[in-house]
């Protein structure tokens, strides 16, 4: 056995024990098809180890990567994939997915695997042959099209992250079929698969945490972020434009701060607590601060030391006369240099963060009497966009529209929707 062949059963021995990989033709994928070989230029040992690898990137901004292999198991196992499946691969980065996927549906099977980039298609044309990968076509085109040549498709996978659930992946999935995509919902990336109902809606079979480079094209997302000064960047959750100016006034004026009763940790800043209160606040939006401002005296100071920078909640009253916003900051206690959970505080800012701070904290409490509730508590439903007046959603329910859906979310546990 080789160095590779080493590496190789290292990682995968990694994932099956860690369960990110447990169906047995996921993990033979994993053993049988050599990663390295679609990542030439990169180290063997970085190759095999359980981290995304930047492949391309415009102006500083990555634009293709390979996939962490972890988040690549569990979206293989969500994907749920037979032999002789065929399947649509949104995002042919490397190639090394679209070879794993033509492992598992195997000969009877098919994978298309588009890409947007001509440079990224040519360079996974090549992986695939010395990797000897056969069964995947690859296309050169806007994935938020599909590829309709190919259709119906039993399985449409993106590797890249969508703000939006296109008509077309719809249209061209088989009655039955799965719909597996990082979905971007209120600021938060979710990996989730969707079935084709009957009914012809979508519905969630699971629902997991990611981070994925965005879509290109005609289905690319614009998140709306600002430049707030002291470098501090303001991200709205919905994507609304918001008035710099004002967040800078507000966060000039620091006011009063209550503490949370429980500390909290990066994943419920994003997934658990974060997400919720956006899904209940239209104002929710992320303070990021890039990670030179560490030591900032000014309002990055108390911002939450997530990564290598920092970051918070901030909610934004929906206001255009008033500069006011409530913000999750660090308590005074806490150790800003520990890995978290930390104890914090809802403190405002500004005329209006009085009132917003009070919002931020019955989200809280909603909240935490639900169980604190995290992304796998969530179902989902897409149902095509309702129109300029759509119907109240179901009770415990609360809906998300995007250009062409509604998504209906539903958690498991007991907290009450909130539009």
């Amino acid at each position: 056995m080789g160095a590779a062949d080493r590496a190789r059963a290292r990682l995968v021995d990694g994932l099956r024990n860690s369960g990110r990989v447990r169906h047995a033709a996921v993990e033979e994928a994993f053993r049988a098809v050599p990663r390295h070989l679609f990542l030439p230029q990169v180290p063997l040992a970085r190759a095999y180890a359980d981290e995304a690898v930047a492949v391309q990137s415009v102006d500083g901004v990555t634009t293709s990567s390979a996939s962490q292999p972890s988040m690549m198991a569990i979206m293989l196992e969500q994907l749920d994939l037979r032999p002789g499946h065929r399947v649509l691969e949104i995002g042919a980065g490397t190639g090394y997915n679209a070879a794993l996927l033509a492992r598992i549906v195997g000969p009877a099977g098919r994978v298309v695997a588009v890409d947007i980039d001509p440079d990224l298609i040519r360079d996974a044309a090549r992986h695939l042959v010395d990797a000897g990968v056969r069964g995947v076509e690859l296309v050169c085109g806007d994935g938020a099209l599909g590829h309709p040549p190919g259709a119906p498709y039993d399985r449409i996978m993106l590797t890249v992250g969508s703000g939006d659930i296109r008509p077309e992946w719809i249209a061209q999935l088989a009655p039955g079929g799965r719909l597996l995509l990082p979905l971007e919902l209120r600021g938060t990336q979710l990996s989730v698969a969707l079935d084709l109902g009957r009914d012809g809606a979508l519905h969630s079979d699971s629902v997991a945490r990611c981070a994925f480079v965005r879509l290109r094209g005609v289905g690319a997302l614009h998140d709306g972020g600002a430049s707030v000064g002291d470098g501090l960047t303001v991200v709205p959750a919905d994507g609304r434009v918001i008035d710099p100016e004002l967040v800078s006034a507000a966060l000039a004026m620091p006011g009063a701060s209550r503490p949370l009763p429980r500390p909290l940790g990066a994943s419920d800043l994003w997934d658990g607590f974060g997400l919720s209160l956006a899904l209940a606040e239209r104002g929710t939006c992320r303070l990021l601060a890039a990670a030179d401002t560490a030591d900032d005296p000014g309002a990055a100071s108390e911002l939450l030391p997530v990564g290598a920078g920092r970051a918070t909640l901030a909610l934004l009253p929906d206001r255009s006369d008033h500069a006011g916003l409530a913000a999750v900051v660090l308590d005074p206690i806490a150790d800003p240099g520990a890995a978290g959970p930390w104890p914090v505080r809802v403190r405002a800012f500004g005329p209006t963060g009085g009132a917003a701070a009070d919002r931020v904290k019955a989200a809280y409490e909603a909240w935490a009497a639900a169980g604190r509730p995290t992304v796998a508590d969530l179902r989902l439903s897409v149902t095509e966009h309702p129109g300029r007046t759509p119907p109240e959603p179901p009770r415990g329910a609360v809906a998300v529209d995007t250009p062409h859906c509604r998504v209906l979310v539903r958690s498991t546990t007991t907290a009450p929707g909130r539009t």
